[in-house]
């Protein structure tokens, strides 16, 4: 039975953290799945030479909006 006082999660965020902004950082990016949130930062950690830690947190402020398949992001609509 669900707790009507817990939000249900919806999907998973990406964050970064970087010189310019030492806080955690993320944009409007969410995914079904952590594995596909996590390939997706880890990706843009790659390129971004400015990052420093990267993680993925759980959402529900918004639905999966995007899939991450083989390096490829893709807008679900």
């Amino acid at each position: 039975m669900n707790n009507p006082e817990q939000p249900v999660q919806k999907s998973y965020a990406p964050e970064i953290q970087s010189d310019d902004f030492p806080k955690w950082v993320g944009n409007r990016l969410r995914f079904e799945t952590e594995a596909e949130a996590r390939d997706n930062v880890l990706d843009l950690a790659a390129r971004w030479t400015e990052i420093l830690a990267t993680r993925v947190v759980p959402s529900n402020d918004n639905p999966a909006n995007y899939r991450y398949l083989n390096s490829e992001l893709l807008h679900l609509t």
